[in-house]
């Protein structure tokens, strides 16, 4: 009797093994990327004037450095991936008014709006059992008070709940605070962890909207 087919490996598995994803979302193994990109000019070209609008913003500085920090410190091999297991989306025309959003697999991940005339605030997309007393999925166990500890005043951590099993939105008020939450080592932590679980998905579906002039701040050194 023959051996089953094995199943084709997908997602991040491509690149790196568990035990490599594990020792990176721990913060315990740095990755090695790619040293250069393989870019699409025709993409690239598509979506210039709408960086250039982007970057006419009162938020433009704060926007670019906090894409930054969530390149370098909260997707894996990211030079490596980047367009097919991940893309940063510039003004998209979803609901919302987002300015910038990251997205894989079929998952927002993150997304920056502007606050008022010249702030921001952030959605993080994790797992809700990251952020409750003991990895519980039921949405009255969520540690406010940890949440709280994330950011620099109570009044700027709020939360939401799209839909799906485990999944949990925080929002984050000011510069300041979304910095300190992607700083705090447990919330790092739970990024990382949900974005390996969908890049592990697959294929990222937004591939079409990737703003190669974004991704470019993020993946400074």
């Amino acid at each position: 009797m023959s051996a089953p087919p094995r199943r084709s490996t997908t997602g991040l598995r491509r690149f790196l093994d568990l035990e490599q994803q594990r020792g990176w979302m721990q913060g315990k193994l740095i990755l090695r990327d790619a040293d250069a990109r393989v870019e699409s000019p025709e993409l690239r070209f598509k979506y210039v004037a709408k960086f250039e609008k982007l970057m006419r913003r009162p938020q433009a500085k704060e926007v670019l450095e906090i894409l930054g920090r969530y390149g370098h410190d909260c997707i894996p091999i990211p030079r490596r991936t980047e367009r097919h297991y991940w893309s940063v989306s510039c003004l998209p025309s979803t609901p919302g008014k987002a300015l910038i959003r990251v997205n894989a697999s079929w998952m927002e991940f993150f997304a920056l709006y502007a606050d008022g005339e010249n702030g921001i605030r952030a959605n993080f997309i994790v797992h809700l059992s990251d952020f409750t007393t003991g990895h519980s999925l039921l949405a009255e166990d969520v540690d406010h008070s940890f949440l709280e500890r994330c950011v620099r005043t109570p009044e700027d951590v709020g939360c939401f709940f799209p839909r799906g099993e485990d999944i949990f939105g925080v929002k984050v008020r000011g510069f300041a605070s979304i910095a300190r939450f992607l700083k705090t080592p447990r919330a790092l932590r739970a990024i990382r962890a949900f974005n390996l679980t969908h890049m592990n998905r697959g294929r990222n579906a937004y591939q079409a909207s990737h703003c190669y002039s974004l991704a470019d701040h993020m993946l400074t050194d």
